[in-house]
């Protein structure tokens, strides 16, 4: 009751007393600076941090409070002070803490009476985590990324460390943002982010989402999951036992409190653990503070070391809360060396806000309209950790460019430099590298391009039996149109050099961002026709550049084509909570096409190549053919949630599956159309992240024809196979399975693809594989169509092997054929699986 009165006091305090300025240094011994200190008003949560060189700032109303200064590792200190109008200097020194060791009874064997505390931990750990069932705060956010070395190139290119803002030796600050918000929280899990302020340097977002970094939790998510997506094993989570060892350093007393530095050591190495001291308080058990560290050798990813600092003060009699969080962070990879740190700084809490009903919805970070038109006089009264010199100068200098290039006169300046940086046109490109071509112009609004792209003809080249050796020229130019508009044209231009066809087409694609019955979205219109050779399953199953390997080395022809004159029109519609709805017409002229070529560059006599029909429907003709086709697909993702902007929602994804459905439908008689059917396929796709225990991604589907009156193959129901050593389709294929022998016109059939990625449980065990990171991977991928037409194959591989390669080892099994076994490389892991889901959505 004391506390709550003397918060209500001092609230009432500020609204009715004049302001005044307490600043200061925080030092240590010898005068050392203690970065990141806690300094705040005794009985409140109200107060400020230290920034890196120790030095704090608080405005306060007139009158009288105690100063608390607090730093893990030292005596706590209070001064008693009187707050007038006059700027007042306060500095603290702090004590190191002359831990003490209490007199415990040392149970049989010698375990250590840090044992004891912590199962007492342990025990209290749900009632804490649960203890406070909503909440609202004020968190300060600051964040910095800076340089400590740069390379001169990366993967063969020049580094422009000026344009990258740092100095010519490689040091400078990338990335600095402040921000101001106000977080609400309901249990379970319903959380609200307001941000009333935010700015970065140079201009952006910045980084405004608090890190709720939760040891009460028994699984930790350190700020992002790419960091580990096991989590981290708390120190006093439920198995705690089994993963740490742990030391008594010493006890100290705490306004009153017996508080327990308590050394926190892994017992192995490549398990998802901290290491370093977590302070429990005795009786209550309660978390006091924690000084946790991650590294490379216990499952941390991209960065080297995660260093987490936390001050935990009681909001009431009963009610802790994080006070103060500070986030350190290394890095170095491809010779890159980058530091970084991310202040939060929690203030004002109510354990009793009295949400309304609909208060949280489905937006969980909101900016304010006004969030980026906050002055530097504002900054400089609400901000709690004063910024230091290196983050004043950047925030001027990138601030003052910025103004600098909305400026009209600037703005004229900075486009001829832009058309000025460009290098100019040289031919060896057009083979090698590609051309890659701006063409700046200025708005009112800014300054927009046009783009040219052209693809490197040497990685266009492609050979296959019916056309021997193509040369592919694709160029793309990209409009930027006014009111969030842009237009793309992209060309193609094939030339087959044994079967001498020449094949052109080209796409116009129109999209627009913008509302439609009050809701953001984006509207995509998209008009092609021409002349092209297309694979008879429309999913690509081979890629060429395998196709071309197997046909020149191992004279296998895997890839069966047509020809075919087509137009096409498709509309889709992409809507705020990321639901599409896709309505399209295409027209086919079909034609079949026969092998020209025979040319291989190791001879094989025993060996023929297949026909350009696929072998396994031997029994199916196609001739020439018209198909006018009309498609409809839908797909949608419940719950989601989003990042509300000024002017329109961002989707951040949802915690339940994506549901899709499409229809084709083969239309007869219109233009000489042979195609008759009805053909419709479901699917439900989901990856589902157990932590600890890995992920686990699905896709299950079924579909089928309702009217088969006339299908020709490339409009029959394909299940995607592989016969090549290389896949990265892993979830809309059959790693093992022939391209067209399971294709059919079934009138229903069911698929399912499933795998889950261990993520280092099993291998973490294993010696090598730990040190390596190589992690196991492993699922079956399965179709029904009838008794006489099914397919099934299970699998386990290693993954993240480089972080980039997977290999699988698979046995496919089929009720009238003999057990497939083979082995097959892809992406996968940490950068692999990137590469393979961009890849693979074909």
């Amino acid at each position: 009751m004391p506390r709550l009165f003397s918060t209500f006091l001092f609230l009432i305090i500020c609204y009715t007393s004049q302001a005044g300025i307490i600043r200061g240094r925080v030092y240590g011994e010898k005068q050392s600076p203690l970065p990141f200190a806690s300094i705040f008003i005794k009985g409140t949560t109200t107060g400020t941090t230290s920034n890196g060189a120790g030095v704090y700032q608080l405005d306060l109303p007139a009158g009288t409070y105690t100063l608390v200064c607090q730093y893990m590792g030292y005596k706590k200190t209070e001064k008693n002070i009187t707050v007038t109008d006059a700027v007042q200097e306060i500095d603290f020194v702090l004590i190191p803490l002359s831990l003490q060791i209490k007199e415990v009874v040392v149970k049989s064997g010698g375990e250590d009476p840090a044992y004891a505390i912590i199962r007492q931990a342990i025990k209290k750990r749900p009632y804490y985590l649960n203890q406070v069932k909503e909440y609202t705060c004020n968190d300060y956010i600051k964040g910095i990324f800076k340089t400590r070395d740069v390379p001169n190139r990366f993967f063969g290119q020049k580094i422009d460390k000026k344009e990258m803002g740092v100095d010519s030796t490689g040091k400078g600050v990338l990335f600095l943002s402040e921000s101001v918000t106000k977080v609400s929280y309901k249990a379970p899990e319903d959380v609200k982010v307001e941000v009333i302020s935010a700015r970065q340097s140079g201009g952006g977002l910045g980084f405004s989402f608090p890190a709720f970094i939760d040891f009460y939790e028994n699984n930790v998510t350190a700020m992002l999951s790419q960091f580990n997506k096991r989590g981290f094993i708390s120190p006093i989570a439920d198995n705690a036992l089994l993963y740490y060892k742990y030391r008594l350093e010493g006890v100290f007393q705490d306004d009153g409190k017996t508080v327990n530095k308590i050394k926190v050591i892994p017992r192995r190495k490549y398990e998802p653990l901290f290491s370093g001291y977590i302070f429990i308080t005795d009786d209550d058990w309660r978390i006091h503070s924690t000084d946790l560290l991650v590294t490379q050798d216990y499952q941390l990813e991209i960065m080297d070391t995660l260093h987490i600092r936390q001050i935990h003060v009681p909001v009431n009699a009963d009610v802790w809360r994080t006070k103060d969080q500070v986030i350190y962070i290394s890095l170095k990879q491809f010779g890159f060396d980058l530091v970084g740190n991310f202040v939060n700084v929690y203030s004002n809490y109510d354990l009793n806000p009295g949400f309304a009903k609909k208060y949280f919805g489905k937006t969980l970070l909101r900016y304010d309209t006004a969030y980026d038109s906050k002055g530097l006089a504002y900054w400089d009264s609400v901000r709690p950790v004063p910024l230091e010199p290196e983050e004043l100068k950047d925030f001027h200098e990138k601030d003052s460019t910025a103004r600098a290039r909305k400026d009209s006169l600037s703005s004229s300046r900075e486009l001829d430099t832009l058309r000025k940086r460009q290098k100019p046109l040289n031919p060896v490109n057009l083979f090698w590298g590609g051309i890659n071509r701006n063409f700046y112009f200025k708005r009112d609004t800014g300054i927009y391009s046009h783009q040219l792209n052209i693809k490197p003809l040497i990685t266009q080249l492609e050979y296959n039996t019916v056309e021997g050796v193509s040369v592919n020229f694709e160029p793309t130019l990209s409009f930027s149109l006014p009111q969030k508009q842009s237009l793309q044209i992209f060309s193609s231009v094939r030339y087959g050099s044994s079967n001498s066809h020449l094949n052109s087409y080209t796409y116009l694609t129109w999209k627009k961002d913008g509302r439609l019955a009050g809701r953001y979205g984006s509207n995509s219109l998209t008009i092609g026709g021409g002349k092209r050779i297309s694979q008879f399953n429309r999913d690509n199953p081979i890629v060429p550049l395998a196709n071309a390997f197997y046909t020149l080395l191992l004279k296998e022809n895997y890839m069966k084509l047509y020809e075919n004159w087509f137009g096409m029109l498709s509309f889709s519609r992409r809507f705020e909570n990321t639901a599409t709805i896709t309505l399209g017409a295409s027209y086919e002229d079909r034609m079949p096409v026969e092998n020209t070529t025979d040319f291989v560059i190791f001879k094989n006599d025993k060996k023929q190549f297949t026909p350009n029909h696929p072998y396994e429907l031997a029994n199916v003709p196609f001739q020439k053919n018209q198909a006018l086709v009309l498609n409809f697909a839908f797909s949608f993702q419940p719950g989601q949630r989003f990042i509300e902007l000024p002017d329109r929602k961002v989707p951040l994804g949802s915690k339940y599956p994506t549901f899709s459905v499409a229809y084709d439908k083969g239309i007869p008689d219109i233009g000489g159309s042979d195609a008759n059917f009805d053909k419709w396929r479901v699917q439900i796709k989901d990856n589902m992240n157990f932590k600890l225990f890995g992920e686990f991604h699905y896709r299950i589907g079924a579909g089928g024809f309702l009217n088969d009156k006339h299908v020709d193959i490339p409009d029959y129901q394909h299940f995607n196979g592989n016969q090549t050593f290389y896949n990265i389709n892993y979830l809309n294929s059959f790693q093992l399975a022939p391209y067209y022998q399971y294709s059919n016109t079934a009138s229903l059939y069911g698929v399912a693809n499933v795998e889950h990625h261990f993520n280092g449980l099993l291998t973490n065990k294993i010696p090598l594989f730990n040190r390596l990171k190589w992690n196991l991977v492993a699922g079956s991928n399965t179709f029904y169509v009838n008794r006489d037409n099914n397919y099934v194959e299970v699998f386990a591989g290693l993954e993240n092997i480089f972080k980039l390669i997977r290999v699988d080892v698979i046995a496919g099994y089929q009720s009238k054929e003999d057990t497939r076994i083979g082995v097959r490389v892809g992406f996968g892991g940490l950068f692999g699986g990137m590469l393979s889901s961009g890849q693979g959505q074909r």
